[in-house]
């Protein structure tokens, strides 16, 4: 395997492995617990906030990281939710597509600053959402589970 996680298997379809993490960023309404979704896509997605973990750093840096940069907000870290693996094909470059292996660690974290509006070009919005309609827009049904798992972790 490359440092860039590529292999090549006599002639298959080259596979990567990524490793990200990503944040369920909640703040304290007075109707319950709100959190922040990005949508991406053209707008055709609204995902929980995500990104590759840099070489040397850690799944939690890496999801701080990538919640302030995607969302503009600021937050702590309240705990770990879950792992989550799926694969995918994406064509990265001239030599066809690659089979990616990713696996995204998710974990809670509080608001503690910051403005949706600053969040960066990687996403299309950045939006406030109570966790019950949250729940009913996130594209991705690993996702949607995290996000339970979210929920029940603020009800205790």
């Amino acid at each position: 395997m490359t440092e860039a996680g590529e292999a090549t298997i006599m002639g298959a379809m080259r596979t990567r492995v990524e490793i990200s993490a990503g944040g369920v960023v909640y703040r304290d309404a007075k109707d319950g617990p709100e959190v922040c979704l990005i949508q991406t896509q053209g707008g055709e997605a609204w995902q929980l906030p995500k990104g590759i973990v840099e070489r040397g750093e850690e799944t939690v840096e890496a999801a701080m990281r990538e919640v302030s940069e995607e969302t503009g907000l600021s937050s702590e870290l309240q705990q770990n939710l879950d792992r989550i693996e799926y694969w995918y094909v994406w064509n990265y470059d001239e030599a066809g597509p690659v089979r990616v292996h990713k696996w995204v660690y998710f974990y809670l974290l509080r608001y503690t600053g910051g403005e949706t509006k600053d969040h960066d070009h990687e996403v299309d919005d950045a939006r406030w959402f109570p966790i019950t309609e949250a729940q009913q827009l996130l594209s991705f049904e690993s996702e949607q589970h995290v996000l339970r798992m979210a929920g029940e972790a603020l009800a205790r």
